[in-house]
């Protein structure tokens, strides 16, 4: 960054290359989003969801000053702490960001199971991203039959591994691409996730879509 430069609106440090690329693909929608354009940039820790949860702090300090806004984001399986309800979780970790020179400018979002969870929407468009369009049975039916999903439930309880076997069964790998493909085309106000909600009204109330 030269002594120039404008601080960039955010930077938002992720768990890993599929939450990356959905983050970003997210992020280019940003009428759907209710905002404006912004210029963003979406890193990868190397410690995965545990890196983030214990080092995404220090790793955010840095850069108080390059960005106006900072996102933390990763998934509550595999980031150590399980035994910490997520919102207690995220709770400490934004104190913790706060300290370190955010201030109220940074937010941490921790998803519930998984980010698989967000695949899960009622769309038509996942059934055909995820290489099921016109098959019988139809994908829901499908979940429900192999016990993925069950009696009103709207979304599988174990959303990679659905993810996964639903994949398997249509020859379709597991891609980053996959993931950036869907957060491109389902429609964002069909999302009904909590952690995808808050990251939604975060963005609005940064970035409202009449701000300069």
């Amino acid at each position: 960054m030269t002594a120039t430069a404008l601080p960039r609106d955010l930077i938002v440090l992720v768990a890993d290359r599929n939450m990356q690329a959905t983050v970003q693909g997210v992020l280019q929608r940003t009428k759907a989003l209710g905002i404006r354009d912004l210029t963003a940039d979406v890193r990868r820790h190397p410690g995965t969801d545990a890196g983030c949860r214990d080092a995404g702090v220090t790793y955010l300090a840095a850069f108080t000053t390059q960005y106006h806004h900072a996102l933390l984001m990763f998934d509550h399986e595999g980031c150590g702490r399980e035994d910490i309800p997520p919102d207690e979780l995220a709770a400490a970790i934004d104190q913790s960001l706060a300290r370190a020179g955010w201030q109220d400018r940074a937010k941490t979002i921790v998803l519930v199971p998984e980010l698989d969870i967000w695949v899960w929407s009622d769309s038509p468009h996942v059934d055909e991203v995820l290489g099921w369009k016109d098959r019988q049975p139809a994908l829901r039916q499908w979940l429900a039959d192999n016990r993925y999903l069950t009696a009103g439930q709207t979304k599988p309880a174990r959303p990679k591994e659905a993810l996964e076997a639903a994949l398997k069964l249509v020859k379709k790998p597991r891609s980053s691409a996959l993931y950036e493909t869907l957060a491109a085309k389902v429609g964002l106000g069909r999302c009904t996730d909590r952690a995808f909600i808050q990251l939604k009204t975060t963005l609005q109330a940064w970035f409202p879509p009449d701000a300069p």
